[in-house]
């Protein structure tokens, strides 16, 4: 399988649903890809939508009622066997229509919204699974090109004034907050686009974990294009 991904250490390609689901991560592979070429016109599909709201749930049954060209119609089976398919593994896939996220600018110096470079964490043993049918697509990097933004002296030291509290707190106040989720990408860090129409499965932060969670960010929208994305 040759691909743009195929020499990133980060990421273990496979061909088909049962291998990504199957697949162990292991040594610095945190992301395995299900690189696909995807056929049909999602673009259509995302113009026959309706956005009620900056983030829009769409449900198989909505997608059901439009009235699609037959290239807007194969992109609509391939979404509603991505769901079915998820769905049947036992992951809640949920399926978005996006203009953009919330985003945190109470502080100047730190940002937990999900543009900023984090990782996931569940009190059980999951993953995150996510494919960008339109627009712009998200980026991973390799925990190697990156800093935990709570360990950065500065960053500490206002995060302690902010805290104002006892030291042994400390810790639990940077976990409740989700502070130390969040991560600084070193100069000269090259991120990689998980581009269009291909299944991801990275890595997450919990107690059986055996890799390092995967850092990831959010794109920043294109100007007047939303993103149709699938996550769980």
């Amino acid at each position: 399988m040759c691909n743009t991904f195929s020499a990133n250490k980060q990421i273990g390609l496979v061909s088909t649903f049962s291998d990504l689901v199957n697949t162990n991560f292991e040594g610095e592979i945190n992301a395995l890809c299900w690189y696909r070429n995807l056929e049909g016109d999602f673009n259509e599909i995302v113009t026959r939508l309706s956005l009620k709201e900056n983030i829009t749930e769409v449900f198989p049954e909505d997608l059901m009622t439009l009235e699609l060209s037959e290239k807007g119609n194969t992109a609509r089976e391939i979404i509603l066997n991505d769901l079915q398919l998820l769905t049947e593994f036992g992951a809640s896939p949920s399926l978005n229509l996006l203009k953009c996220y919330e985003r945190d600018d109470e502080f100047d110096f730190i940002s937990t919204d999900v543009y900023s470079f984090h990782v996931d964490r569940s009190p059980i043993a999951t993953d995150t699974f996510l494919c960008t049918y339109h627009g712009a697509a998200s980026d991973i990097i390799p925990n190697s090109q990156t800093e935990q933004k709570i360990l950065i002296p500065e960053i500490r030291a206002k995060l302690k004034e902010l805290h104002d509290g006892p030291e042994e707190e400390f810790e639990d106040f940077l976990k409740e907050n989700y502070f130390d989720l969040h991560y600084q990408v070193h100069e000269g860090a090259e991120p990689v686009n998980l581009e269009l129409g291909h299944l991801w499965r990275l890595a997450v932060d919990h107690p059986k974990q055996k890799v390092l969670p995967c850092v990831h960010r959010a794109p920043i929208e294109r100007e007047r294009e939303y993103r149709l994305l699938l996550i769980c």
